[in-house]
C-alpha cells in the first residue's frame, strides 16, 4: 500500500518561498512519476508539476521559472520548490503517486 505525507506548506507573504516535501512510502518509486496538485477554494484540483522517473519534468504554465520539482530516490522524498510565490498559489497541494493521493499541505500567500 503507498502511503505519501506531504509537509512544508504554510503562510508566507508574496514574493516568499517555501519548500514542499512528499515522503512516499509501501514501495520502490524509482521506475515511477511523481506530481504535485494544488486545489484552490471553490476550484477544481489542477495539475503543478511532475517528475518523470526518466529525468524529465513538467510544469502548469503559471508556475514555470517560480516553481521546481525533484526528487531524492535515496529517501523516496519528492520536493516542490517554490520562489517568488503570489496570492493566486493559495490551495492545498497535494502529491500523486500511481494515483494514490496524499492528505495535502495547505500553502497560503499574503499579499
Amino acid at each position: 500500500q503507498v502511503q505519501l505525507v506531504e509537509s512544508g506548506g504554510g503562510l508566507v507573504q508574496a514574493g516568499g518561498s517555501l519548500r514542499l516535501a512528499c515522503a512516499a512510502s509501501g514501495r520502490s518509486f524509482s521506475d515511477t512519476n511523481m506530481a504535485w496538485y494544488r486545489q484552490a477554494p471553490g476550484k477544481a484540483r489542477e495539475f503543478v508539476a511532475i517528475s518523470g522517473y526518466l529525468g524529465t519534468t513538467l510544469y502548469l504554465n503559471a508556475v514555470k521559472g517560480r516553481f521546481t520539482v525533484f526528487g531524492d530516490n535515496n529517501t523516496n522524498t519528492l520536493y516542490l520548490q517554490m520562489n517568488n510565490l503570489k496570492p493566486e498559489d493559495t490551495a492545498i497541494y497535494y502529491c500523486d503517486v500511481l494515483e494514490f493521493w496524499g492528505q495535502g499541505t495547505q500553502v497560503t500567500v499574503s499579499s
